[in-house]
């Protein structure tokens, strides 16, 4: 047993036994959470240790290195391939912890100086075990991919703030957080990676063994917007008639997958069959951008339709140019949603009795979707935060985005909810019932789990 590894052999047999004497069964919802949290944390903390070692695994074991490569002379054609046998992951996953080792472990210079890591911020939550290793990777890649572009410092300030941020966060949640640094990041970037993004779009239909047919596509956000708007659309409805259907014999009981591939073969059925391309869909895109970037949408100029800012479109994470936005517009079907300098939706009538199509698509800019469970904004109905049958306002400040099954939930479960702030960058804050946290904890709601600060 050596120095290094003797401390760690110790608390390897005392987290063992504790393991072994666990009890999970009927735990309180207080103690489950509890024990997540603890277990999630030493997971992290793993990871943090493991990092570093294979850093200096994939260090001792670089090619030029030949047969007195490490993984080598261990019996593996690749120090991937050897992580991958320790610890029963996959060669990606060892790849992804390689990765992380190397960004965050110290450096030294040509005369021998020791420098600070080439992420300090990411090796600084790596360490403290908060960040995992895989939300590691994603910040590292992103930096290391812009950093020419965007220069040392807006680099370094980003990482600071995506190493803040990124605890906590589901990977689709990290997922758009990193899609919006990016834009932020390299904005030069933007539209020659939307040209790149159509260029690789396709669709290849392949028939299996057993006869059935496979599509295999993909779509630039531009084109991919009316596609998921139009099946999305008819999901979502189809989904709420259910909802409303007391009977169970008369609810669909197709799966989503199911659904969205019998209305891909509907939509075919009715263009073979028409001569007219349908021009009363039963939903629209909604595209959200700011003021600035609303008006270089209608700038004619193509240098400056393409330099300002970025737009989003309902449905599709990827942010867009200008550029994309003026293409869309000839079309009649898309709703603009145009944000002013404070955040606050320009042009939505505020002053029906019930909540308005015009009110939800301004909560949608607040929201995202669900605010809860993050939804699209077509999954989802406004819900009185106050509620109208004690008394609620019907107007903004008083409703939020929920899917059906967490407007369920929140009715149900007795959670109470908050917005803190006014405008798009209000939070929503949900406020879980006693009997399931004791301490109510506020939790936080919307994209602003994940939105970086305009």
């Amino acid at each position: 047993m050596s120095k290094v590894t003797g401390p760690l052999i110790e608390v390897l047999g005392a987290l063992r036994s504790a393991v072994a004497d666990l009890d999970v069964v009927g735990l309180a919802p207080d103690d489950m959470a509890e024990l997540t949290d603890v277990l999630a944390s030493i997971r992290r903390v793993a990871e943090a240790g493991f990092a570093p070692v294979a850093g200096e695994i994939s260090r001792q074991s670089r090619r030029e290195l030949g047969k007195d490569s490490y993984s080598r002379k261990r019996g593996f054609t690749s120090p991937a391939a050897l992580i991958s046998a320790a610890t029963g992951s996959s060669t990606a996953d060892a790849a992804r912890m390689m990765k992380v080792g190397e960004a965050t472990a110290p450096r030294r210079n040509l005369v021998g100086e020791e420098l600070p890591a080439k992420h300090p911020h990411v090796a600084q939550a790596v360490k403290a075990g908060v960040l995992s290793v895989t939300a590691a990777e994603g910040i590292v890649s992103l930096l290391d991919r812009v950093a020419i572009r965007a220069g040392d410092a807006a680099c370094e300030e980003m990482e600071a703030i995506l190493a803040a941020r990124a605890p906590g966060l589901t990977s689709d949640e990290l997922r758009r957080m990193l899609l919006d640094a990016e834009a932020r990041l390299d904005p030069d970037g933007k539209e020659p990676r939307e040209h790149e993004r159509r260029d690789r779009r396709m669709l290849a239909f392949r028939t299996e063994r057993d006869g059935s047919v496979s599509l295999t596509g993909r779509f630039d956000p531009e084109t991919a917007a009316p596609i998921v708007t139009a099946i999305d659309g008819i999901v979502t409805r189809i989904m709420r008639r259910n909802e409303h259907q007391d009977d169970p014999a008369k609810k669909d009981g197709r799966t989503r997958m199911q659904m969205q591939a019998d209305i891909l073969a509907d939509l075919a059925r009715h263009a073979l069959g028409c001569r007219a391309v349908p021009t009363r869909p039963i939903t629209t895109m909604v595209v959200r951008m700011d003021y600035d970037t609303f008006r270089a949408a209608l700038d004619e100029n193509a240098e400056a339709a393409g330099a300002a800012g970025t737009a989003r479109i309902d449905g599709i994470e990827q942010p867009i140019t200008a550029r994309a936005v003026r293409r869309m517009a000839v079309d009649a079907q898309i709703i603009p949603c145009v944000l002013g300098g404070n955040s606050e939706v320009l042009d939505l009538g505020r002053e029906e009795r019930l909540f308005t199509k015009k009110q939800k698509l301004a909560l949608a800019e607040r929201d995202g979707g669900c605010a809860f469970c993050g939804a699209p904004p077509g999954h989802t109905i406004v819900h009185h935060i106050d509620w109208w049958s004690r008394g609620g306002r019907t107007d903004l400040d008083n409703g939020i985005l929920l899917c059906v099954a967490c407007h369920h939930r929140i009715h149900d479960d007795g959670w109470e909810i908050r917005i803190d702030g006014v405008g798009r960058n209000a939070v929503p804050w949900f406020i879980p019932p006693p009997w399931l946290d004791h301490t109510r904890t506020p939790r936080r709601g919307g994209p602003t789990r994940y939105r970086l600060v305009a």
